[in-house]
């Protein structure tokens, strides 16, 4: 996984319980439709979802806590905006941006947009 995924993704899935709540509360409607536009390979797919669910899955009781869902609805959010950060150079500014406000509004920083080049790693 690309350097500057693996260190968000290592960010995104140490925030606390209670800011995912908030987060996804901030998710406006363009996140899920600029969504689409993350697609990435399979393997690099495969790796980033590994690495989400890794991260979180010892926190599943405490998200729960918070909210019936939540665990699984902060590895979607992380997962998606994670392959944002992956593909960053392909991304226009405005869905880069809707995909990573979420996070950027609790603290966490945003790669710049140009990332690797498309398909590299």
């Amino acid at each position: 996984m690309e350097s500057a995924t693996a260190r968000f993704v290592e960010e995104a899935t140490a925030l606390p319980a209670a800011v995912y709540e908030g987060l996804l509360d901030r998710w406006v409607d363009g996140g899920r439709a600029a969504g689409s536009a993350t697609r990435v390979s399979a393997s690099e797919n495969s790796s980033i979802n590994r690495a989400v669910r890794s991260a979180l899955l010892p926190r599943v009781d405490e998200l729960e806590a918070v909210r019936q869902g939540l665990h699984s609805d902060s590895i979607s959010a992380c997962g998606i905006a994670a392959r944002a950060v992956r593909k960053r150079a392909t991304l226009t500014e405005e869905q880069y941006r809707v995909l990573l406000a979420p996070f950027v509004a609790v603290g966490l920083d945003a790669p710049e947009r140009g990332g690797p080049a498309p398909g590299g790693s």
